[in-house]
C-alpha cells in the first residue's frame, strides 16, 4: 500500500513538474515573441530616424549676388509684373562667375551653376518683390544649393569614392571645398519642408500642401461620420426592436469594419465622382470615402459606450418621469461620451494613415499649389509619401521618411488625445 501510494506520489509530483515545466516553455515563448517584436520595431524607428533627421536641415550656399538695375527693373517703375520676369538665375549665375572667375567653357559654367538649386531663383525673386528696396545693391545671400551637394554635405555621397561612383564630380568637389574653406557652405533649419508645397527639386519640396488637404479631408470626416455614427448606434441600442431585420443590420455593421480599404476607394470613384461628377483629388471625396470606411468603426465603438452605461440610470430617469430622449440626451449620451469620442478619434487616426482608397480617386496627382477649400485638388501626407517614395533621386529617401515621421507624429498625438478623454472621463461601475 505504501509503495502502491509512493508510486502516486510520484506521478502526481512528476505531472506537476510537467505542467511548471510546459508554463515555464510558454512564458519564455511569449517574452521571445515580444522581445523579437521590440526588436523590429527597434530597428524600424532606428532606420526610419535615421534616414529622415537630416531631412530637417538644408544645404545653403553663401553668395555675393548684386542686385542689378538694369537687369532686374531697366524702366525703373517697381512694377510687380516686370520685377516678376527678371532673370533672376542670371544674377546667380553671375555671382557663381564672380566667386569663380577661372571657370570657363560651357561645360563646366554648367557644372559650377548646378551647384545652386533651380528654385533658389524664385525665392531671389519672392525676396525682390518682397522688399523692392533692394533693387541696386549687392547683398550676402543664403541660396538653397542642389540636392546632390546637399547630399554631400550631409555624408551620404563618399567624396573619396571614384568620380564615376558620384553624382558631383571631382571640379565641383573642389568648388564645394573651397565654399566650405571660405565658410559660405551651411546646413540650416529647413522651414521650406514645412512651408513648401511637392516640387520636382527635392531641396525645394515640402508637405504642407499634403497636410492641409489630409487636414481637410478629417473635416469633412469628422462633420459626417460623427453625428451619423452616433445617431445610428443611438438607433440601434435604444430604439430599433430586436428582430432579424436589426441582425442583419448589425451584422452588415460588423462585416464593413472589416472590408479592404480599397474597396470603399472603389466605392467612391463609381458614387462620388462618376456618378455625382463631383472633381477628382478634391479633399471632399477624400473626405466622403474616408467617412464610410471610419463609419462601421464609430458605430460599434458608440454601441460599446451605450451598453457600457448601467441600467439603473435609464431606470431612474425614467422613475421620475423623464420620456424616452429625454433619458438618452440627459443621462445617457453626458455618460457614454467619453466612450465615443475616443473610439472616434481612433477612426479618424486610422483614416488619416489610409492610402489606398485615395489613390482610387486621384488623389496620387503631382499637387503644387495648397488647397484653399475642400474643392480644390490636393494630396494627403500619406500619399505624399507614396509619391516620394517613387521617386529615384537619393534626397526624396530622406523626405520620404521625414514625411513618415511627421505622420506617426499626428497618429500618436491623436491616440494620446484619445487615452487622455478616456481617463479624463471615464467612470467605472
Amino acid at each position: 500500500m505504501s509503495s502502491s501510494g509512493q508510486s502516486v506520489k510520484e506521478r502526481v509530483a512528476l505531472g506537476i513538474e510537467r505542467r511548471y515545466r510546459r508554463e515555464r516553455n510558454f512564458r519564455l515563448a511569449g517574452l521571445g515573441a515580444v522581445l523579437v517584436g521590440l526588436g523590429f520595431l527597434a530597428f524600424f524607428f532606428t532606420t526610419l530616424i535615421g534616414n529622415g533627421y537630416t531631412a530637417f536641415v538644408q544645404t545653403h550656399i553663401l553668395l555675393d549676388v548684386e542686385l542689378s538695375e538694369a537687369a532686374i527693373d531697366p524702366d525703373g517703375e517697381r512694377d510687380p509684373q516686370s520685377l516678376g520676369r527678371a532673370n533672376y538665375q542670371g544674377l546667380i549665375q553671375n555671382a557663381l562667375r564672380s566667386r569663380f572667375p577661372d571657370v570657363e567653357g560651357r561645360a563646366d559654367l554648367r557644372a559650377l551653376f548646378a551647384l545652386v538649386s533651380p528654385g533658389a531663383e524664385f525665392e531671389l525673386r519672392d525676396s525682390v518683390l518682397e522688399d523692392p528696396g533692394l533693387i541696386g545693391e549687392t547683398m550676402e545671400l543664403w541660396l538653397v544649393a542642389d540636392d546632390d551637394v546637399d547630399m554631400l554635405i550631409k555624408g551620404h555621397i563618399d567624396r573619396a569614392a571614384e568620380e564615376a561612383q558620384r553624382r558631383i564630380s571631382d571640379r565641383q568637389l573642389a568648388w564645394i571645398e573651397a565654399l566650405e574653406a571660405d565658410g559660405r557652405i551651411e546646413r540650416q533649419f529647413n522651414y521650406r519642408f514645412f512651408t513648401a508645397g511637392d516640387s520636382r527639386d527635392p531641396e525645394m519640396s515640402g508637405i504642407r500642401s499634403a497636410v492641409v488637404g489630409s487636414f481637410l479631408m478629417l473635416l469633412v470626416t469628422l462633420a459626417l461620420s460623427f453625428p451619423l455614427g452616433v445617431a445610428t448606434a443611438i438607433y440601434l441600442e435604444e430604439f430599433a426592436p430586436k428582430n432579424r431585420w436589426t441582425d442583419l443590420i448589425e451584422v452588415n455593421i460588423n462585416n464593413l469594419a472589416a472590408v479592404p480599404s480599397i474597396v470603399f476607394g472603389l466605392l467612391g470613384l463609381a458614387l462620388f465622382i462618376n456618378f455625382f461628377g463631383l472633381p477628382r483629388s478634391a479633399p471632399l471625396v477624400g473626405g466622403l470615402v474616408l467617412t464610410l470606411m471610419t463609419l462601421p468603426v464609430v458605430i460599434i465603438a458608440a454601441r460599446a459606450a451605450l451598453m457600457s452605461v448601467p441600467p439603473s440610470i435609464r431606470e431612474a430617469a425614467l422613475g421620475v418621469g423623464a420620456s424616452k430622449m429625454q433619458t438618452i440626451l440627459h443621462h445617457v449620451m453626458p455618460l457614454a461620451l467619453p466612450g465615443m469620442l475616443t473610439g472616434t478619434i481612433i477612426g479618424m487616426a486610422r483614416a488619416l494613415g489610409e492610402s489606398a482608397p485615395l489613390l482610387m480617386i486621384g488623389m496620387v496627382a503631382f499637387i503644387v499649389d495648397v488647397p484653399e477649400n475642400p474643392l480644390d485638388p490636393s494630396t494627403a501626407l500619406p500619399v505624399q509619401v507614396y509619391l516620394w517614395a517613387d521617386s529615384p533621386e537619393r534626397a526624396f529617401v530622406e523626405r520620404t521618411s521625414a514625411a513618415i515621421l511627421v505622420l506617426l507624429a499626428f497618429l500618436l498625438a491623436m491616440n494620446a488625445v484619445a487615452i487622455y478623454l478616456r481617463k479624463r472621463f471615464e467612470r467605472r461601475w
